[in-house]
C-alpha cells in the first residue's frame, strides 16, 4: 500500500483490535486505504510526517484517525492534544475508538476536541457493525474543510 493512499489511520497496540478492525473495515470495502501504527509515538510520527515518516507529506492524509486511549510510548490522550494543539492538524477528524467507558477519559477526550468517542462493543457483530459504521460516516459522509 502507499503511504500517499492512507484515507484511515488506526492507532492500536492490541493486534487482536488491529485485526478485528481490520475485518471490519474490509466486510464495509473500506480496508484499502488504512495505515495501522501501535504506539502513540509512531502515530506523532507519521501524523506529522517526521522520524520513520519524514518523507510523507502531511497534505496526503489522513481523512480520520481511529485513535486508542491506552497505547505504549504516548497514550491517546496526547496523541490527541498535539493534533488539535496545531493549526496543520487540528481540522483532522478523530474518532476515540476505545475499551474504556470511564466517565473522566471521555470528558478529557471532548474537552481535547475529539470529533466522536466510541466505546468497543465486546461482541465481533456489534464491533464490525460498528466499525463499518465509522469508516462509511467518516470517509464518505462527512465533509472536511479544504
Amino acid at each position: 500500500m502507499s503511504i500517499e493512499a492512507v484515507e484511515i489511520l488506526l492507532v492500536e497496540d492490541n493486534p487482536s483490535d488491529v485485526e478485528l478492525t481490520m475485518r471490519a473495515l474490509k466486510k464495509a470495502h473500506l480496508a484499502n486505504q488504512v495505515h495501522v501504527v501501535h504506539d502513540g509515538a509512531e502515530a506523532l510520527d507519521f501524523i506529522f510526517a517526521e522520524g520513520a515518516y519524514a518523507g510523507r507529506r502531511m497534505d496526503d492524509g489522513p481523512k480520520v484517525i481511529f485513535l486508542d486511549l491506552k497505547l505504549p510510548k504516548v497514550d491517546g490522550l496526547e496523541v490527541l492534544r498535539r493534533i488539535k494543539a496545531d493549526v496543520r492538524t487540528r481540522s483532522l477528524p478523530v474518532v476515540m475508538l476505545t475499551s474504556s467507558a470511564e466517565a473522566p477519559d471521555i470528558q478529557e477526550s471532548y474537552k481535547l476536541g475529539v470529533n466522536s468517542y466510541i466505546v468497543k462493543p465486546v461482541e465481533f457483530d456489534r464491533f464490525v457493525e460498528a466499525v463499518s459504521h465509522l469508516g462509511l460516516y467518516w470517509l464518505l459522509l462527512n465533509k472536511v474543510p479544504g
